[in-house]
C-alpha cells in the first residue's frame, strides 16, 4: 500500500527518504533569493540587547542622581534650620544686652 503524504502530514519525518521538491515553471528561476540582508538586522538586534542590559545601569544611574539632589537639599534645609536658630539665639543675646546696657546706664 503506496500512501502518499501532505504537507501537513508528511508519509515520514525522515527528509531523506521524502520526495525531492521540485521547482514550478510558473515560478522564474532565482526568485527566491534574499533582497534584503540580516546583518544589520542582526547589528541592530545586538545592539538593542546592549541597551537592554544596560537600562538596569541607567536606572540606578538615575536613582543614585535623585538620591544624591535629595540629600543635597535635605542639607541645605538643615543649614538653613540651623542658621535661623542661631539668628535668633543672637537677636535674644542682642536684646538681653541691650536690656543690661540699659539697666546700667538707668542706675
Amino acid at each position: 500500500m503506496n500512501i502518499t503524504g501532505t504537507i501537513d502530514r508528511p508519509h515520514t519525518h525522515d527528509p531523506q527518504k521524502q520526495a525531492p521538491m521540485i521547482p514550478s515553471t510558473s515560478e522564474p528561476s532565482g526568485s527566491a533569493t534574499s533582497d534584503v540582508t540580516t546583518i544589520g538586522a542582526n547589528a541592530s538586534r545586538q545592539n538593542r540587547t546592549r541597551e537592554m542590559q544596560l537600562i538596569p545601569e541607567a536606572m540606578a544611574r538615575a536613582h543614585m542622581h535623585d538620591r544624591m539632589r535629595e540629600a543635597d537639599a535635605q542639607r541645605q534645609a538643615v543649614r538653613l534650620v540651623a542658621a535661623r536658630r542661631m539668628q535668633r539665639r543672637a537677636e535674644r543675646v542682642s536684646m538681653r544686652a541691650r536690656r543690661a546696657l540699659a539697666m546700667a546706664v538707668m542706675h
